[in-house]
């Protein structure tokens, strides 16, 4: 099995990789290039969502009750943050929050799911 770092250092060569095989979007020349480049912006997000989704399982064992799964301070601070990231990228916070409210409650009824599985 792969250490943290050496996953980690995959995914950093393989995403600047990507970002220097990418079309900016300023070099694209159709809109059929701007899909293109958005399909493959939306593939990586969907493996990254993949990828938070197996730190999420790996976290598992760690908690010791339905409380600890939703953690609701640690989930406060984490929204917190993902506004401040989306105002510095020039987002509206709001929708961020929600993408990630969205996707912390689907990952909090899994781990709840599997949580309530373990012998």
């Amino acid at each position: 099995m792969a250490s943290a770092v050496n996953v980690a250092l995959m995914a950093i060569v393989k995403f600047h990789y990507i970002d220097w095989v990418m079309a900016s979007p300023e070099d694209c020349k159709t809109l059929q290039d701007i899909r293109t480049e958005i399909d493959r912006i939306d593939r990586e997000i969907i493996e990254r969502i993949a990828q938070r989704a197996r730190y999420v399982q790996a976290a598992a064992p760690f908690k010791t009750s339905e409380a600890d799964v939703a953690a609701p301070q640690r989930q406060a601070s984490m929204l917190a943050t993902r506004r401040e990231w989306a105002e510095a990228q020039g987002l509206d916070p709001g929708v961020i929050e929600d993408i990630f409210r969205r996707l912390v409650e689907y990952f909090i009824a899994r781990e709840l799911g599997h949580w309530k599985e373990r012998p």
